[in-house]
Order: structure tokens, then sequence, then C-alpha cells
């Protein structure tokens, strides 16, 4: 691939939290947004989205430089923790999406 087709990586994940877990939840994903942006050159975007109809439905909107910035990410000193609060406060499993970005090509 050559550098003007190269494109971010994004991944898109959809969260469903326990009612009775949805501070915890806030607490762990702004926990995970604000490490990923502070101490990941690689992550470009990290946002944490909530869905207007349900209060317990949440998304990620995370961007990252490539896949390998994604790879560094998961391998953060932060990402277990938010692993494990993750399997305590959803609900159901997550399916993430993974992305190539059409439009920005990059942050630049």
């Amino acid at each position: 691939m050559s550098e003007e087709e190269k494109s971010m990586y994004a991944v898109v994940v959809p969260l469903k939290v326990k009612p009775e877990m949805r501070e915890k939840f806030l607490a762990a994903a702004l926990d995970d947004s604000t490490c990923s942006l502070r101490d990941e050159p690689g992550c470009l975007r990290f946002d944490v989205l909530q869905d207007n109809a349900d209060p317990n439905r949440f998304f990620f909107y995370e961007v990252y430089r490539d896949e390998d910035a994604f790879k560094a990410h998961q391998a953060a000193a932060h990402y277990p923790r938010w692993r494990a609060a993750a399997a305590e406060v959803l609900a159901e499993p997550t399916n993430a999406s993974r992305c190539s970005t059409i439009f920005p090509k990059d942050y630049k």
C-alpha cells in the first residue's frame, strides 16, 4: 500500500452497560480514553459517546495512526484496568468494528 493509499485505523465499539454499573463504567471509560490520548502517540482520537435514546448504551470511537498503534493500545499499561472493569460493568459482549478511514485520510 502506497503512502497515498494509507488510511488511519478506526474502531467503533458498541457497549451496553448494566444500569447499576453506569457510574463505574463512566469512570473506567474516562480513564481508558484519557490515558490512551495522553500516553499513546498513535492514538489520535478516543470518543466516548452515549446513545440519546438509551442512557445505558454507549459507543467508543477510536482512531489510531495505523493497526500497529491499535496493537500498542491493547498492550498499554492502562488497558488491563479497562478490561477488568468491562468484565464487571457490561451487560452483554461487545462486537467491535474495525475500519479504515475514507475521510479524512490522516490527522495532519
